[in-house]
């Protein structure tokens, strides 16, 4: 099985000596897009990304553009750029490697969205554990600094940019946006009510824009090479390529660079990518997009890995994590799993998801353990729906997306695999033998 040709272009790098310095960037045409897009009217470069086509790689997939739109041109207040590389999302792995092997990339993509917005003050939220990302990219803002990049000009114009890394403390509920904005502010990493959204009261109560790490170094093949041709690379309504993360029960996972149009399938058992499966193994379950993504069946993976493409099947593309889960699995063990993340990562500030979130978890381990009853399914999916009901997506009843996350993996685990669930109450218990995980704390 092969997919069709086509040429990487945030990967293109990846590999070779010295890829992360400013040195080998420029050799490879670095910072002439950011040299063209300054020759531009600010309102024109807005418009030049939104017929890109490109959309938040971070996993909700708003066009870029038309959030860059949003923030006021005759605001009073200095306006933010806050870059999100808080990447927290269970099976991606994508950021860190731009941050590691290409962060310059970014660098040109924050400096293009600064002068496009009026922005004179980029925050890069890393995430804690990210200590050698961290050190890479804080290497690349230094180089930028002494080339006249960042500082009191822009290559020249006088356009003053500066830019500084805020590490986080690994805490999950900071990749939301608000979050991430409470926690650049000193405080307790609370989600915020919205609206008003951050592109009218941000940062410091300013306009703000949150781009994800992928996104900003997607913007400067924009104007390198043209928004149309970033458009055509994709589909109709997403541009570009995108990184995606496989893991699980593969033969080679990794963080592939792929077409938009490129399959579930294909990412699985094409030799440029994962190579298919351990001998003797199936596919039995996938989450397409990161682990708060509903999962499908092995007879739904003739889909492409693209966001309407995947909003057809009642889950969503996210974060670009590829989670691949064989025969072997247990639904109810892997749901218990998924789940107690969520318990743990919620920050408790709504009722829904405090409350809901550990009680999930408990029925599961429950079930998991042998010590289900049959009502604890139509309790389990009770819990999930109060949280947020599924289908359609985005209907949650908490401030943020967390509660969304953690109710759909048990929306579709259940609807998909319910038999297995009732197999385990039927038998009192697991059909796959013992669980890998003990008890973790008084509600796992």
């Amino acid at each position: 099985m092969a997919t069709t040709a086509f040429e990487p272009i945030i990967s293109s790098a990846w590999g070779q000596p010295k890829s992360w310095t400013l040195d080998h960037y420029r050799k490879r045409g670095g910072y002439e897009a950011l040299k063209k897009a300054l020759e531009m009217a600010p309102a024109a470069i807005i418009d030049e990304v939104k017929k890109s086509n490109l959309r938040g790689r971070g996993g909700a997939g708003f066009p870029t553009g038309l959030k860059w739109s949003f923030v006021p041109k005759d605001s009073p207040k200095p306006k933010y750029l806050a870059v999100n590389a808080d990447e927290s999302e269970p099976g991606t792995f994508k950021d860190r490697y731009i941050l590691e092997l290409d962060p310059h990339m970014m660098l040109e993509g924050i400096a293009i969205a600064a002068y496009a917005l009026g922005v004179h003050t980029c925050y890069v939220y890393i995430r804690g554990e990210f200590k050698f990302p961290t050190e890479r990219t804080q290497a690349a803002i230094d180089e930028a600094y002494k080339a006249g990049i960042f500082g009191k000009t822009m290559l020249g114009k006088d356009f003053q940019l500066d830019c500084y890394i805020v590490r986080g403390a690994g805490a999950y509920i900071c990749g939301e946006e608000t979050a991430l904005l409470e926690s650049l502010e000193g405080k307790k990493g609370w989600p915020r009510l919205k609206p008003p959204f951050p592109a009218v009261v941000g940062l410091f109560g300013a306009p703000t824009v949150v781009n994800n790490v992928e996104t900003l170094a997607s913007v400067p093949h924009v104007f390198s090479r043209g928004s149309d041709w970033y458009a055509k690379l994709g589909t109709d309504k997403s541009g570009g390529t995108r990184l995606v993360c496989l893991s699980g029960t593969v033969n080679r996972p990794g963080v592939y660079e792929v077409p938009l149009e490129c399959t579930i399938t294909q990412l699985i058992f094409d030799d440029k990518y994962g190579r298919g499966m351990p001998q003797g193994r199936k596919v039995k379950a996938v989450i397409p997009g990161g682990s708060s993504a509903p999962v499908l069946g092995a007879d739904e993976l003739d889909v492409a890995l693209e966001f309407e493409a995947l909003k057809v099947k009642q889950t969503m593309a996210g974060s670009g994590g590829v989670i691949v889960m064989d025969d072997s699995s247990c639904m109810v063990r892997c749901l218990w799993r998924v789940a107690r993340f969520y318990a743990e990562e919620s920050c408790g500030q709504c009722t829904p998801c405090r409350e809901g979130t550990p009680w999930q978890t408990r029925l599961l381990r429950k079930i998991e353990e042998g010590r289900g009853e049959m009502s604890d399914l139509e309790l389990l999916s009770n819990v999930a729906a109060s949280i947020a009901p599924y289908p359609p997506i985005g209907l949650g009843n908490t401030i943020c997306a967390l509660g969304d996350a953690a109710a759909l993996p048990t929306h579709s685990f259940l609807m998909r695999w319910r038999a297995e669930f009732e197999a385990h109450i039927h038998e009192k218990r697991c059909p796959f033998g013992d669980k890998p995980w003990g008890a973790f704390g008084d509600w796992s």
